[in-house]
């Protein structure tokens, strides 16, 4: 299979921006890891004029995906988790071209995990998790149970990556298998909101009331990014959050999360006079530690 593909990647290969090749194998006979395909070719470039480029190729009736991936697109899948497979790539694939080791030092990295792209990563699913929490939570309360069904389900799923961060591991696209040996009372409640015998309305009833704790008890650990952010300036404005390079990547979830951090007294605010003596902007700071 490599040899049939190799004049594929020994061109992208000889190309001074190519930083690394990894040939990915499907591992089941349908593979959605790999997208159906049989072999997938993951190439890592320093700049491309797309940030990722796609072609399919067949072969012994066989067939291939080639993608070519900017390193600066992979470092923001890596960062906000939006593309699992990718992580799985490079796990689970094999590095037939590797430009001064870029390929093995990015894997061992992953690995290993160092705690500043943890935090980002917590705070990031952290977010996410309120968001679909609360929603979940006004949708149910409006009777709305199937909707609200599908929020909890979202909200699940972040609990279940955050709870594999805090271990410091990557969450893998198999994250509930990672779930049940790392928070089994996590993998519990999961089971009994999809598997329960229980009205659809008591199962959301049951699981409301469980996942309040779990979820505020890891308010600390969720809000550390965001905390170490704004206490960089006394005070902030809601646009300056937005502006701040570090927490673009929120995006429309961070104001739904300040809010919840000043309902909980992590963020605080104050008011700022305007022009009219009634109004006053918001500002947001965090108190130093002590």
């Amino acid at each position: 299979m490599e040899q049939i593909l190799r004049p594929i990647y020994q061109e992208r290969a000889s190309q001074e921006s190519t930083l690394g090749v990894v040939l990915v194998e499907k591992r089941e006979k349908v593979s959605p890891s790999t997208d159906t395909f049989d072999t997938i070719l993951l190439i890592i470039t320093k700049e491309n004029e797309t940030a990722v480029f796609t072609k399919h190729y067949t072969y012994d009736e066989k067939k291939a995906a080639m993608h070519i991936i900017t390193e600066k697109q992979l470092k923001k899948w890596l960062l906000l988790g939006t593309n699992r497979k990718i992580v799985d790539w490079l796990f689970n694939g094999r590095i037939i071209y590797d430009r001064n080791e870029f390929m093995e030092k990015l894997i061992t990295e992953l690995k290993e995990y160092p705690f500043a792209g943890r935090k980002i990563k917590m705070g990031l699913e952290y977010a996410k998790l309120i968001r679909r929490y609360l929603e979940g939570k006004v949708l149910f309360e409006e009777k709305n149970y199937l909707d609200a069904y599908r929020h909890v389900i979202e909200s699940l799923h972040h609990l279940a990556r955050l709870s594999v961060l805090e271990n410091g591991l990557p969450p893998e696209v198999t994250v509930w298998s990672q779930v049940k040996k790392i928070e089994p009372s996590i993998y519990k409640l999961y089971e009994e909101l999809v598997l329960s015998d229980e009205s659809i309305d008591k199962r959301l009833e049951l699981l409301f009331l469980a996942s309040e704790f779990l979820i505020h008890s890891r308010t600390a650990d969720g809000a550390q990014h965001i905390m170490e952010v704004m206490a960089k300036k006394r005070s902030w404005t809601i646009q300056e959050l937005h502006e701040q390079e570090e927490l673009r990547n929120y995006s429309s979830d961070l104001e739904v999360f300040i809010e919840y951090l000043v309902d909980k007294e992590i963020v605080f605010t104050e008011g700022v006079m305007t022009k009219s003596d009634r109004i006053f902007h918001r500002y947001y700071f965090v108190k130093a530690a002590k």
